[in-house]
């Protein structure tokens, strides 16, 4: 099938089952970032990698960042009503500075519990990595963030963040599996 029509059936899905395929695609994603992380960054080679590890950031990605990521883009289209410059710009900033640190402080959280650390670990690893990690959101997010609240439907954003965020679940894995 082309790529053509792997976008027509996807748009199709997605009209059909928004909710669905964008929880499908963000876990599927995260995922993909993880195989990055551990083949492209880690260098670990396929016999040494860890299947167990992606099917663990693949359920991050399928119980957490799709569902609070998805819900979040519903909330800030009802607080933001309007679709322009000056809208898109107040999302991203509500977005950046109420929505992102909380949800990356939840992700590192939870990526740790997943991967068994206790609470004392899980609490070090988070003061070792978070102010870090949110700085590194900054550099990326907020351009990325602007221009997906102005061009890109609503059904549309989680799946286009996604995409993009394939580098930053790269990074993400990379961080949370540090010292796993």
């Amino acid at each position: 099938m082309s790529m053509a029509g792997l976008w027509r059936s996807y748009q199709v899905l997605m009209t059909k089952h928004p909710w669905t395929v964008q929880i499908i695609t963000a876990g599927t994603l995260v995922g993909v970032g993880d195989v990055i992380s551990q083949q492209l960054i880690e260098r670990r080679g396929l016999a040494n990698h860890g299947i167990r590890r992606t099917m663990k950031m693949m359920t991050i990605g399928f119980f957490f960042v799709g569902p609070v990521i998805g819900g979040w883009y519903r909330v800030l289209d009802r607080l933001v009503i309007r679709e322009t410059k000056s809208s898109a710009l107040k999302k991203m900033l509500i977005d950046q500075v109420g929505f992102a640190p909380c949800f990356l402080g939840l992700f590192l959280s939870i990526s740790g519990t997943v991967n068994g650390l206790t609470v004392k670990e899980n609490v070090a690893k988070l003061k070792m990595d978070y102010v870090n990690a949110l700085i590194s959101n900054y550099y990326l997010w907020p351009a990325v963030q602007i221009a997906n609240f102005y061009f890109i439907p609503l059904h549309y954003r989680l799946a286009v963040v996604q995409i993009v965020a394939v580098a930053w679940n790269s990074y993400l894995s990379w961080k949370v599996n540090r010292m796993v």
